[in-house]
C-alpha cells in the first residue's frame, strides 16, 4: 500500500493496516480495475470503496466524486452520518428529504462540495439527479454498487431499478465521466454463483474484467447445528439451555412479531439472570436507535439477550455476539448466513442454532406469499393512490381505500414495498408512510414473472429444510455459495 493511502487510512479512518483481501480489491480499484466482492457484513466491504474514493484525486473539489448506491435508507444514512463525523465530505439524496433539500444537495453535488455521494438506486432514473452528476468537476471516478444482489432475478431482493445499472454506467461514461465508464465495485454479503453471473451481466463485465474477492464462507469457530422442535417448550427448553451454555451477548430471530412478544414474557421468566429487549420493524425508530446503541455498547457481563425480527442487524458491528438462535425457520438460506454471519467475529466460539418446527414452515410459505402480491393488487393499489386525494398512505390506509377496513395479512404492505421498487411510490420521512410519484404501466408488471418469482422463493425455502438435514451446515453452506473462483 502506497504512503499516501497509509495516511488516509490512518488520519480519516482511524486504521493502521488493511485487511489482506481488502488491500487486494484496494490495490485493483486503485489501478482502475473493477470488482465483485462478496464478504459478510461487518468484515469491511465499504472501506474498499472508500478509501479509494477519497485517494483518488487527493480529495480537491475537482477531482470527481464516487457514487455509491444502496437500496437501504437507513443503512445509508447511518454510513453517511458515521463519514461525516470523521470529516470526510459524505451526503445522501432519497426520498425522505424534502424537494428542497433534494435540490439543495443536488446544486451541491454539481459544484463538486462531495467526496461521496450515495443514492437509492431508483435515483439514477431522475433526470435532475443526472444533471447534477453532468456537472461534478472531475466527473464520476468511481462507481460502488452496494447490495449487489438486488441486480439479480436469482438474488434474494431483486430491486429492478439496478437492472438499469450496465445502461447508467454507460451513460456516466459519456456524460459524467472523464475517462469512459467510471471503476466500479459492485458488494454483497452473500451471492451464489448464479446471481453473481447475473451481476456481470447486468453491468456489462465480464469474469476478466470483474473478478470475485470472496472472504472464505468457512467460520471454524461458529458452532452451526439444527435441532428439531415440536411445540413452544421445546422452543423456550432449547433457547434456554443455549443462553445458559454460552454466556455473553445473545440473539434470537423470530419471523412473527406477534410470536416474538408472546415468547418475551415466557423467556423472562426462564432466563432471569439475562436483561431482554425487543426489535422489531414497527417500533419507535427513536426506539431502535436505542436498541441498536445498547446492543453495540452491551458488555459481555450484561448477558443482553435481544429478540428480534429479522429488521435488526444490518450495519450492527459488535465482535463478540456469543450465540444467534433462530426460533422460527428463515426464509432462505441467504438470509440464514447472513444472521449468524454476526456471531463470533472476535474469532471467540460462539454457538447458533436452528430449531426447526415443520409447522414453521406454513409462515415463511404465507410470508412466500405477500412477498409477491398479484399484478391485479398493484394495479389496484397504485390506482388507488392516484386518484386520492390524501398526500400519503401507509399500508392500512391503502387497504382502507381499497377493501373498506384495516388491518388483515401482509399484502398491502408488500404492495408498496414493490411499488416503490418499481418508482411508482416513494418512502416518506416517516417510516412505513409512502407518497405517489407517478402511474404504474402495464408492461411494468406481469404475473407470469411474479409466478416464477414465487416458485424461486419457494426453492430458496426448500434449500433451508435441505440445510437443516445435513450433518454438516458449514460444509452444505460452503457448497450453496460456491465462491471456488475467487482470486
Amino acid at each position: 500500500m502506497s504512503s499516501e493511502l497509509h495516511d488516509i487510512l490512518r488520519e480519516r479512518f482511524g486504521f493502521e493496516a488493511l485487511r489482506p483481501l481488502q488491500a487486494r480489491i484496494v490495490e485493483r480499484v486503485m489501478l482502475g480495475g473493477d470488482a465483485l466482492v462478496v464478504m459478510p457484513t461487518g468484515s469491511g466491504k465499504s472501506l474498499c470503496f472508500q478509501l479509494p474514493a477519497l485517494a483518488i484525486g487527493g480529495g480537491a473539489s475537482e477531482a470527481g466524486v464516487t457514487l455509491v448506491f444502496s437500496p437501504l435508507i437507513a443503512l445509508m444514512e447511518d454510513q453517511v452520518q458515521a463519514l461525516r463525523a470523521r470529516g470526510i465530505r459524505a451526503q445522501y439524496i432519497n426520498s425522505t428529504l424534502s424537494r428542497k433539500e433534494r435540490e439543495k444537495r443536488y446544486a451541491k453535488l454539481g459544484k463538486g462540495a462531495y467526496e461521496l455521494i450515495y443514492a437509492t438506486p431508483e435515483r439514477m432514473l431522475k433526470e435532475e439527479f443526472r444533471d447534477a452528476l453532468a456537472r461534478v468537476p472531475g466527473g464520476v471516478r468511481l462507481l460502488a454498487v452496494d447490495e449487489a444482489h438486488c441486480i439479480s432475478k436469482w438474488g434474494h431482493d431483486l430491486r429492478p431499478a439496478y437492472q438499469r445499472i450496465g445502461e447508467f454506467r454507460e451513460w456516466l461514461g459519456e456524460h459524467a465521466s472523464v475517462d469512459g465508464p467510471p471503476t466500479t465495485i459492485a458488494l454483497t454479503a452473500t451471492a451464489t454463483a448464479r446471481v453473481r453471473d447475473d451481476i456481470r451481466e447486468v453491468t456489462g463485465r465480464t469474469h476478466e474484467q470483474m473478478p470475485l474477492f470472496a472472504a472464505g464462507i468457512e467460520r471454524p469457530n461458529l458452532e452451526l447445528r439444527a435441532r428439531e422442535v415440536w411445540d413452544d417448550e421445546d422452543k423456550l427448553d432449547a433457547i434456554g439451555q443455549t443462553a445458559e451454555a454460552y454466556s455473553g451477548t445473545g440473539i434470537v430471530y423470530f419471523a412473527l412479531i406477534k410470536d416474538l412478544e408472546r415468547f418475551a414474557d415466557q423467556l423472562r421468566r426462564r432466563v432471569g439472570g439475562r436483561r431482554l429487549e425487543i426489535y422489531h420493524g414497527k417500533l419507535d425508530p427513536r426506539e431502535k436507535k436505542r436498541l441498536s446503541r445498547l446492543f453495540v455498547e452491551a458488555k459481555p457481563e450484561d448477558g443482553l439477550l435481544l429478540l428480534a425480527t429479522n429488521a435488526f442487524g444490518m450495519g450492527v458491528d459488535k465482535p463478540d455476539i456469543r450465540f444467534i438462535v433462530h426460533a422460527q425457520v428463515p426464509g432462505s438460506v441467504e438470509a440464514y448466513y447472513q444472521e449468524v454471519g454476526r456471531a463470533g467475529r472476535d474469532g471467540e466460539a460462539s454457538r447458533c442454532e436452528l430449531l426447526f418446527a415443520q409447522d414453521d414452515l406454513v409462515i415463511q410459505q404465507q410470508f412466500i406469499e405477500w412477498m409477491n402480491p398479484p399484478a391485479s393488487l398493484l394495479r389496484e393499489a397504485a390506482h388507488a393512490m392516484d386518484r386520492s386525494d390524501h398526500a400519503d398512505f401507509d399500508a392500512d390506509e391503502l387497504r382502507l381505500a381499497i377493501r373498506g377496513k384495516v388491518g388483515g395479512d401482509g399484502r398491502f404492505d408488500y404492495a408498496l414495498i414493490e411499488l416503490e421498487k418499481l418508482g411508482v411510490v416513494e418512502q416518506t420521512i416517516v417510516a412505513g408512510r409512502y407518497r405517489f410519484v407517478r402511474a404504474l404501466r402495464d408492461e411494468e408488471v406481469d404475473e407470469g414473472e411474479i409466478e416464477e418469482k414465487k416458485r424461486r422463493d419457494l426453492m430458496r425455502l426448500l434449500e433451508v429444510v435441505k440445510m437443516s438435514r445435513e450433518a454438516d451446515m458449514q460444509a452444505f453452506i460452503t457448497s450453496y455459495f460456491d465462491l471456488s473462483e475467487s482470486g
